[in-house]
């Protein structure tokens, strides 16, 4: 039995998000047919995340078995040609039996996008959070310093998420404006469901002035998810760094 590992690259408004489902087109429901037809049996895609519908990756982590062997070349060559639209296999490598995309990884790297212009974009509109409003960045650069270490972030949880437990270790909190887009770039051993967006939601509402940035370390203390502010758009959110051993 071999073990491939894929790098992938998908618009995510164009996928129900990543997790196979019997009604709609998944990332993971699109992959396996393609695989499917590729190696002739029925094969199980592990992801490294399960990304929500309209969540974008630019470097999503994948694996499968099979008891054939092929050339990673032609498998690269063969799935871009039996994937749809919005999906991309950038690479693809043969990894040892005891790799898992998922529990093998040990750090998870993330980017939002908010474009800050009264007029809305054309080009970018299912790619970005539209934001006409004016953000005070320097506020949310202080706000974000307070969520940099090892906490419980219950607060930015939804309450839905299934982890056994809501410590996590953020590492990397970073906010740098391009032209009209502020990117926030978000970094740790592992997320809860809807962290990001929730963690996004909440500086912003430091950034509109409606909270002091000392607030956000309340909110975190307080492990209460009504305290922290709506959670931001799907379509601002890539995944875009998975680290291995």
């Amino acid at each position: 039995m071999s073990r491939f590992r894929l790098l992938l690259e998908y618009d995510g408004g164009l996928f129900s998000g990543w997790q196979i489902q019997p009604t709609a087109q998944t990332v993971q429901g699109a992959l396996e047919v393609a695989l499917k037809r590729l190696f002739s049996h029925q094969i199980t895609l592990i992801g490294a995340g399960r990304t929500d519908a309209g969540v974008h990756a630019t470097a999503q982590v994948a694996h499968f078995d099979t008891p054939k062997d092929r050339p990673v070349r032609d498998i690269v060559r063969a799935l871009n040609s039996l994937t749809p639209p919005g999906l991309t296999v950038l690479s693809a490598q043969q990894v040892d039996s005891d790799f898992h995309a998922r529990y093998s990884a040990f750090y998870r790297e993330y980017c939002y996008k908010i474009f800050l212009r009264p007029q809305p974009p054309a080009l970018e509109r299912d790619r970005v959070w539209h934001h006409p409003r004016v953000l005070d960045i320097g506020a949310m650069v202080k706000a974000s310093a307070h969520l940099i270490g090892t906490h419980d972030f219950s607060a930015f949880r939804a309450s839905s998420c299934s982890a056994s437990t809501p410590v996590r270790s953020l590492s990397v909190l970073e906010l740098d404006k391009q032209a009209d887009i502020l990117n926030i770039t978000i970094g740790a051993n592992a997320f809860l469901y809807h962290m990001v967006r929730n963690i996004v939601g909440s500086l912003v509402k430091v950034g509109l002035g409606d909270w002091p940035p000392g607030y956000i370390k309340e909110i975190l203390q307080s492990r209460d998810r009504n305290m922290a502010g709506p959670m931001a758009p799907a379509t601002g959110l890539y995944l875009t760094k998975i680290s291995y051993p």
